[in-house]
């Protein structure tokens, strides 16, 4: 019996949606080839303010390396059988309303599942899915708990608290969120529709500004009045105020109404979420029936398809391509096709807790000019993983070293100008561009300026995996009411042909704004010359110290331009003139500054 044409549904079809303000969203709907007018299909929502015709650098597998659209994901989905829904957010491209970043996305969700639900064509049960911003916008309704939301992918978001990292870290603030903000801007519907405002953005340099404190009227935005806004907001925003517990930018204070449905919390070593990705799974995993899991690769932010992450590679088990799945439309799909359509599709993700343990390679140059570091896969049953070991190392004039100082060692101490920061070479971090790149590199440049301290253990007589967190426990003085202190872990190998110096592989940093010692609500100046203690937990990882390999933990005050840079001034004195700080580390006897290593022992 054939099909008249009149009832078959358009594969595409667009819609402004209206939100409850009366803002309307433009939206996408991709439904199966000939679907028919009454036909209901499980749906898949993807809400992005990166163009939902657009294409992401990341969206590739190891068997196609061109990266496919938006449009033709969507399409493969409803391949499978699913209605497949692409929004763009508020102020967004085709969408109407104001651009505010992170605010708006949990109400627009839930208005938007809600619209969902009431058509025709949707069965009730609904999916999110989505990379970065993506995962944001997920997390934001999901902690409204709206109804038909039935599993969820977060893909290197879904901020957990985006005070303590994404916007702001230790205290500081992320600078990504300026270059972040200059690229879109120039990207905003409003740009494209005013020449005056494209011109006006594109005669700034952001290299010019990234060094400077933005203000009302006074920055490379100030063009796109509504991104300078949200910029400056976020910026003054210094304290952990009720600024940060709102809604979008603070998932673990909404755990308890958070919706309870299979979740995925994927995230890398070298990307900026991979501490929300965790505290979100120990957040719900504990609370929610789940399942809840979580996936931590050695990738960059998105590039779950890749081997390597800056200058190193991790070796043909690094991609989630033929590891953790066939490729990540396959992984989602199966997620999809078990947890939210109940069918007996393949569960990729058994356990809990897969994550990638880097190290183990040859240690020699690849003939693509990277270092051969290594890795594998594992499966684990929670986090922190069972059998976790704490392991102390002191720091000390002669290094890193295992017993605790024994007698009265002077301070170790730099001077730390703001004109002059270290450098940024790597690390977790995204968006950055053309300032500053994601991943592993040589470190050893940065080790020999005056402004930092370098401690190194002696070499390992067996293989070691850290896998967690290093947290630092500092005793520091400074000359200063205020200034920075910061940590980074290093996997020192040792010189050889290919590398005749070594290499110092960065794994993980740490900062910490000294008023915020105590409290992040409450700031507290120092007293210059007293001692203080600090205690500064790094970015999560987890690494192999091969033997013969050194342990390099690294000390100084910034971390530039990860980071923006501290002035050494008090910061209730507006327009003080930055200083160069003295400050000091302590390793004697009364204060012995020393490092926690998570350690994995080799027989658990």
């Amino acid at each position: 019996m054939s099909t008249s044409l009149q009832s078959l549904l358009p594969t595409l079809s667009v819609a402004m949606v209206a939100m409850r303000d009366g803002v309307r969203l433009a939206t996408d709907v991709y439904l199966p080839e000939g679907a028919r007018a009454g036909q209901r299909f499980t749906v898949l929502l993807e809400r992005t303010p990166y163009d939902r015709r657009g294409t992401n650098h990341g969206d590739y597998s190891l068997a196609e390396q061109t990266p496919r659209s938006k449009p033709e994901i969507a399409r493969i989905f409803a391949a499978a059988g699913y209605a497949y829904v692409l929004q763009d957010c508020r102020g967004r491209y085709g969408s109407e309303g104001v651009f505010t970043k992170y605010l708006n996305e949990g109400e627009d969700g839930v208005d938007t599942i809600a619209w969902l639900r009431a058509q025709p064509w949707c069965d009730g049960r609904i999916g999110t899915l989505g990379l970065s911003y993506g995962a944001h916008v997920q997390s934001a309704l999901a902690c409204l708990d709206p109804p038909g939301l039935g599993a969820m992918f977060l893909d290197s978001g879904g901020f957990s608290s985006a005070y303590h990292g994404g916007v702001r870290q230790g205290g500081a603030f992320e600078l990504k969120q300026l270059t972040w903000a200059r690229k879109h801007a120039l990207l905003a519907p409003e740009t494209a529709a005013d020449p005056a405002r494209k011109a006006a953005l594109e005669a700034e340099d952001i290299r010019e500004w990234i060094g400077r404190r933005w203000t009302a009227g006074n920055s490379p935005v100030s063009a796109a009045q509504e991104y300078e806004d949200y910029v400056l907001e976020q910026w003054d925003a210094e304290d952990f105020s009720p600024y940060w517990q709102r809604l979008g930018l603070y998932a673990r204070g909404w755990y308890d109404r958070y919706a309870d449905v299979p979740m995925v919390h994927m995230s890398s070593w070298y990307d900026p979420y991979s501490q929300t990705a965790i505290d979100n799974f120990l957040g719900l995993s504990a609370i929610k029936r789940g399942p809840v899991k979580l996936v931590l690769g050695p990738w960059t932010h998105g590039q779950r398809s890749a081997s390597f992450a800056g200058d190193v590679d991790f070796g043909p088990a690094a991609p989630l391509d033929g590891n953790l799945a066939p490729d990540y439309i396959t992984l989602r799909r199966d997620w999809f096709d078990r947890h939210l359509r109940g069918t007996d599709a393949p569960e990729h993700l058994a356990a809990p807790v897969h994550l990638f343990v880097m190290g183990g390679g040859s240690g020699a140059r690849r003939p693509d000019g990277r270092l051969d570091h290594g890795g594998r896969w594992r499966a684990e049953t929670a986090w922190p993983l069972p059998g976790t070991v704490e392991r102390t190392l002191y720091l000390a004039v002669s290094g890193l070293v295992a017993a605790a100082p024994a007698d009265d060692s002077p301070p170790l101490s730099y001077d730390f100008d703001p004109a002059d920061p270290v450098p940024t070479l790597g690390g977790a971090l995204t968006s950055g561009a053309p300032l500053m790149e994601a991943g592993g590199y040589d470190q050893h440049d940065s080790a020999a300026r005056r402004d930092v301290l370098v401690f190194d253990s002696a070499a390992l007589d067996a293989d070691l995996e850290v896998t967690g967190s290093v947290v630092a426990h500092l005793h520091v003085s400074s000359s200063a009411v205020d200034t920075d202190f910061t940590i980074k872990l290093v996997d020192l190998y040792p010189p050889s042909d290919d590398y005749p110096r070594g290499y110092a592989l960065n794994l993980a940093h740490g900062i910490l704004r000294s008023r915020y010692r105590h409290s992040f609500e409450r700031p507290e100046p120092m007293e210059p010359g007293a001692i203080h203690d600090l205690v500064i937990p790094t970015f999560p990882t987890s690494n192999l110290f091969r033997r013969g390999h050194r342990i390099r933990i690294e000390i100084s005050s910034s971390n530039f331009p990860h980071f923006d840079v501290n002035p050494n001034v008090d910061w209730r004195v507006p327009g003080a003139t930055p200083q160069v700080a003295r400050n000091s580390l302590h390793v004697d006897r009364a204060h012995a500054s020393h490092i926690v290593l998570p350690v994995i022992p080799a027989d658990r």
